[in-house]
């Protein structure tokens, strides 16, 4: 049961990405943390189920929803092509809020919207939640206590599969939906994390294709390699063709160490020949790409609802998104180029 300093959360957009995001504020409802108030989409038939399936109230307008005495946070989970007007309109209500990934199509609407939230001060999350997994966060923590030393070598792979029936829901895989293929839809949040960890990159060469496996005209196989601000350099391998899927992988190696996260497994090994390891060998690679444990969406929206708190930007607010966005757009800039 919700406790009196409950904050209030709506959603707009009822789709594929609402279930982790609910079991996460379900949990959070029993803390008392948050009061879930309800959602809307613009389909009356995703109302319908989403009321059925979770017990809560639904509104036929986005306005009404913004209108409830008490929101205080709103989860965007609409396609990415909304995010930006969504945002404005929350904004406008001075109502917090956390957008699902990508923040926005492009850079230059992502570095807007983050404009839009600060100008109404209200404090914008992003769903990167692979920096939450525990795993993640332990690895972040040894790369900026030093365990690997200078970083020398950080490099991902992303070797997924997407069957037919994800790619049946009308506009899936499209620029005009989406805004992007691998990189921007599934690979992004390695790629972030990646950049969480190892920094910026400085410079990105690469190739994208679109298989003949599916009718999208997005990218789905992608190679390339990345030069950091910090001087290292690696290596990235998305698709979505990789049957029947495997778990993303991240490594970097320093002058004092190495590490591999490998889903949400870590092994790390220093240079006296120790090696840690933690966490399970899990991760979205399959046909499923909802099969994945609600642990991290709830942790990041318990970031975020600390940092509203706190009166602070959270771990994973709007411009920390742009970095990986930036490396997506500068990556297909130069694919195309050597198309």
């Amino acid at each position: 049961m919700s406790g009196a300093g409950a904050v209030g959360v709506g959603l707009v957009g009822l789709g594929m990405a609402v279930k982790p995001h609910m079991l996460a504020l379900r949990d959070l409802e029993a803390a008392g943390v948050v009061r879930i108030m309800g959602g809307h989409a613009p389909s009356a038939e995703r109302r319908a189920a989403f009321a059925a399936q979770w017990g809560v109230p639904v509104f036929a307008t986005q306005e009404a929803l913004l209108e409830q005495p008490g929101l205080g946070l709103v989860l965007v989970l609409t396609p990415p092509g909304s995010h930006l007007e969504v945002a404005r309109a929350v904004a406008a209500t001075g109502r917090h809020m956390i957008v699902e990934k990508p923040l926005a199509l492009d850079v230059a609407e992502g570095e807007a919207l983050a404009a839009l939230a600060e100008a109404a001060g209200v404090r914008c999350g992003v769903c990167l939640q692979h920096r939450f997994r525990p795993a993640a966060l332990r690895l972040r923590q040894a790369v900026q206590a030093g365990a690997l030393g200078r970083l020398l070598s950080a490099s991902a792979s992303i070797r997924w599969w997407r069957d037919a029936a994800y790619f049946a829901t009308p506009g899936r895989g499209m620029r005009a939906r989406d805004g992007g293929g691998v990189l921007l839809t599934q690979a992004i949040h390695t790629l972030d994390l990646l950049l969480h960890l190892a920094g910026p990159h400085r410079q990105v060469m690469g190739f994208a294709r679109t298989s003949p496996l599916r009718r999208i005209d997005t990218e789905d196989i992608v190679a390339a390699a990345i030069a950091f601000g910090n001087g290292a350099i690696g290596v990235l391998d998305a698709t979505t063709v990789a049957r029947p899927g495997y778990p993303e992988r991240i490594e970097l190696a320093g002058t004092e160490g190495s590490a591999v996260l490998e889903g949400s497994r870590l092994v790390l090994h220093g240079r006296d020949g120790s090696t840690t390891l933690g966490g399970a060998l899990e991760g979205g690679g399959g046909a499923d790409p909802m099969a994945f444990d609600h642990g991290p969406h709830q942790a990041m929206i318990a970031e975020v609802l600390a940092a509203i708190a706190e009166g602070r930007p959270p771990m994973n607010d709007a411009r920390s998104a742009l970095p990986v966005q930036r490396l997506i757009e500068d990556l297909l800039a130069d694919a195309a180029g050597r198309a």
